[in-house]
């Protein structure tokens, strides 16, 4: 018996002093913050009459709700784009699709009798800009 008394006398008991716990939570909040982004901005970038720069954006769509015209080009996500320094034009145009072509079976057979389909597009006029320079190298 005084075996054991001496046993358990002799155990190390641990202080609630000694033991830390950590004073602030560790690690980041999972949280899903996907949809909260703001959404694309499309429609025409530049109006009627604006002077452009060859390679600025003149409209952004999803569809194809604008065509690309003279000195305008299109890229992969149907961003239309000056090619030349110019002015802006947009034109409507009738368009009539071809014969045998799915548009005509598809589009043209409900559209009602003597509707005539437009097409809008973005061109751009080539001028040079008044007032206007360009740095040429001193011989």
């Amino acid at each position: 018996m005084a075996a054991l008394a001496r046993l358990l006398l002799t155990t190390r008991h641990t202080s609630l002093v000694a033991v830390r716990w950590a004073s602030k939570k560790s690690g980041g909040s999972s949280k899903n913050l996907g949809g909260r982004s703001p959404g694309k901005r499309y429609g025409f970038k530049k109006t009627e009459g604006a002077f452009v720069h060859a390679g600025n954006i003149l409209a952004t769509q999803r569809l194809i709700r604008w065509h690309p015209g003279a000195h305008v080009g299109m890229g992969r996500n149907k961003t239309l784009y000056a090619l030349e320094d110019g002015t802006v034009r947009y034109t409507k145009e009738v368009y009539v699709p071809p014969p045998r072509s799915s548009e005509s079976r598809d589009v043209i057979c409900q559209l009602p009798k003597g509707a005539v389909l437009y097409k809008t597009f973005i061109s751009v006029v080539p001028t040079t800009e008044v007032g206007s320079f360009r740095l040429v190298t001193m011989l």
